[in-house]
């Protein structure tokens, strides 16, 4: 009899235990099953991306600015799964003309045209047509006088006073205050946008004297090489420059050390900040840069492209939202190039 219990007391205790087991590995999977579910919006906002193109239309491909932003607008059309293609103007508003024409007649049309003005006003009615014919636009680091759907890019009246106020601030009332102005085509945005911040701080500062303005017609080194000879010429005593882009500004800094005058004369210029501002900031060339950082205005379009891709496909216009998406500048000298590292296309990531 005794035997009989010990059994039946050990069958019973692996019933229990392998009950409790059970009990416990279900109420896992019940746990499990209330903790997963499916985020409402990503299935939208991934269909969102589907069959939808972009197209970029840039003044120029080749150089580290487009080049850069192309990069990031690849990588994410490679991720969410729309097409995506670039039509080169090549220095051609002409070229860029018909490029914007073709588009907004084509069949299908692209959802959105990523646009780099040449200049203020020569796309300025394509975009206004593209928009009205469902097309969204965002205007790239150069803005035309109209606001599409979308802007991205450095805020060239900003980028103005802060190059004049560097200026300022190195040559005072002991140095000649004798400044020469560089600029891009005359009708550039970087140009118009820039003298508006540079008079806003040159008015209140008499003592600096602007000698020369002159334009590197479509931004050549080789004229702003041949502008800066002819005025330290004129003026040996020059105190600084501010020039309209880093590229440009390699004839610039050329001309300053083949006069003798590196590191006497104070240069400020702005750029993206890749690699070739680390190598002018580094070898003393460039006082002052201002940067709107590719990398950065890079993640900016690619969210504006996305919201605009989103708004498409809930059948909103492109003339619903108008958003301005201004990158924030950083000031690069010898110090601050420390913790502003400059990039290149192929350190980039998405």
């Amino acid at each position: 009899m005794t035997n009989i219990l010990s059994s039946f007391r050990k069958k019973w205790r692996s019933i229990a235990t392998t009950a409790v087991v059970s009990t416990l590995a279900m109420s896992s999977v019940v746990q499990a099953a209330q903790l997963s579910m499916n985020d409402p919006e990503r299935d939208a906002y991934y269909s969102s991306f589907s069959g939808k193109s972009v197209v970029f239309v840039p003044v120029f491909m080749g150089l580290d600015l487009t080049e850069g932003w192309n990069k990031m607008m690849e990588m994410q059309s490679k991720a969410l799964g729309y097409k995506y293609q670039v039509r080169n103007a090549n220095f051609n508003t002409q070229a860029g003309t018909r490029i914007l024409t073709s588009l907004i007649h084509q069949n299908p049309k692209p959802d959105v045209i990523v646009v780099h003005n040449p200049d203020v006003t020569s796309y300025a009615r394509l975009e206004k047509q593209a928009e009205k014919e469902g097309i969204f636009v965002i205007q790239l680091n150069m803005k035309s006088t109209i606001m599409t759907s979308g802007f991205v890019g450095g805020d060239a009246v900003q980028i103005g006073k802060l190059q004049a106020e560097s200026v300022v601030n190195h040559c005072g009332p002991k140095t000649s205050g004798k400044v020469l102005i560089l600029t891009g085509p005359t009708t550039s945005p970087w140009s118009v946008y820039m003298e508006k911040g540079y008079q806003e701080v040159l008015s209140k500062h008499p003592n600096i004297k602007v000698v020369a303005r002159q334009s590197t017609g479509n931004y050549d080194s080789s004229k702003a090489k041949s502008i800066t000879q002819v005025v330290l010429q004129q003026h040996p005593d020059l105190c600084g420059v501010m020039g309209v882009w880093d590229v440009t500004d390699q004839g610039t800094v050329a001309a300053i050390k083949d006069a003798g005058k590196k590191g006497k004369v104070f240069v400020s210029t702005s750029g993206g900040g890749g690699t070739l501002a680390c190598k002018l900031i580094e070898d003393g060339s460039v006082d002052n840069y201002v940067s709107y950082d590719v990398p950065g205005q890079g993640r900016d379009l690619d969210d504006l492209i996305s919201a605009s891709l989103q708004a498409k496909a809930r059948g909103e216009k492109p003339d619903f939202h108008k958003t301005a998406l201004y990158t924030p500048l950083h000031e690069l000298t010898k110090e601050s190039i420390k913790k502003h590292p400059c990039w290149s296309v192929d350190t980039m990531r998405y």
